[in-house]
């Protein structure tokens, strides 16, 4: 018997940031918790030339465009050393690690949350200040439970925290402008947005097929991570699941039942997968594929499906900002 599992559903919300004219950071640090990274580090790659990171890390294994103005360079050979390095210009603006043998010193993938906030205390409300512009990240108390912010340097590290474990899940390096780029948390400023430029539809399908990867790629470094078998790359499930993201999209609806296709598993019959057992993961309003799968780990259900032992295969679909995980085991043929 056939079984689509109906995950609850994940959506990030992020509101408009605010200008706030009587925000002054004239006589305040931008913060006063700071942690230092490490000379070997791969938080100290940020603002280095590319070159740098080449020699360091290797030839990437693909480069996949972002929405951010940078690229990303993906290290997925090693599961256990996943990262993806984002470079703009020349230099490194950002970095994301998920594999447990990363060198994110001072932090460490799978450490405890309470030996690092014995160190680095999580502040409600993050300032900084570039050039002549100020502005305030304010942090709910999700927020500095599953992804909180500290200063690293002059730069930011971003911790994504498995609520279920109170463990480190992966890391997140950036520097200002990327951050401002991003703008993951509310915020409040004065003076100039920084914001990135729209991309072309062209650029936009590359981005998203980009992102696809990047999702396949970090589940299944997190699935190595609890034990649990990698996960196929299957064609026919992403086709399904990129339409029903488009789908969603289109027609402003965010559900696993589509008026016009139907169930996952009616969408699954029609895209010609032969399975036994089936779920999918929905989401979206996340700025990328690194932090949609780290929501996803974070929800009961989502997260069963995430770790599912029975799954053999995945197909992953993103339109715009709506992402769709098809999990799928195949029949023996």
């Amino acid at each position: 018997m056939k079984q689509g599992e109906d995950q609850h559903l994940v959506g990030q919300e992020q509101s408009s940031p605010k200008i706030d004219q009587s925000l002054e950071l004239e006589n305040e640090t931008e913060s006063e918790i700071e942690a230092e990274v490490p000379g070997d580090s791969l938080g100290a790659l940020i603002g280095k030339d590319t070159k740098v990171l080449v020699s360091t890390l290797g030839e990437p294994d693909r480069k996949d465009p972002s929405a951010y103005g940078y690229t990303w360079l993906i290290y997925s050979t090693d599961q256990q050393q996943y990262i993806q390095a984002g470079v703009l210009d020349g230099k490194v603006v950002t970095l994301y690690a998920a594999g447990t043998d990363s060198n994110i010193a001072p932090f460490k993938i799978d450490q405890h949350v309470e030996k690092i906030f014995i160190h680095y205390p999580i502040q409600p409300e993050v300032t900084l200040k570039l050039g002549s512009n100020s502005y305030k990240f304010e942090l709910s108390e999700n927020d500095m439970n599953t992804r909180p912010l500290i200063k690293v340097g002059e730069n930011y590290a971003q911790l994504y925290i498995d609520r279920y474990t109170g463990r480190l899940s992966s890391v997140r390096f950036l520097d200002k402008k990327t951050l401002l780029k991003h703008q993951p948390y509310e915020m409040v400023y004065n003076g100039n947005l920084i914001q990135s430029e729209p991309p072309t539809d062209e650029e936009s399908l590359q981005i998203e097929a980009g992102i696809e990867k990047q999702i396949l790629d970090i589940t299944n470094a997190i699935r190595q991570r609890h034990g649990v078998n990698g996960l196929n790359w299957h064609q026919k499930a992403a086709r399904a699941a990129y339409n029903h993201s488009k789908d969603m999209q289109e027609n402003e609806y965010f559900s696993h039942e589509s008026d016009r296709h139907g169930s996952l598993e009616d969408r699954l019959e029609k895209a010609e997968v032969d399975y036994s057992l089936a779920g999918e993961n929905i989401a979206f309003n996340y700025i990328d594929g690194p932090d949609v799968v780290e929501g996803w780990l974070n929800s009961k259900n989502h997260r069963e499906a995430l770790l599912n032992v029975e799954f053999t295969h995945l197909g992953v679909g993103v339109y715009q900002k709506y992402y769709t995980q098809n999990f799928v085991k195949l029949n023996k043929e």
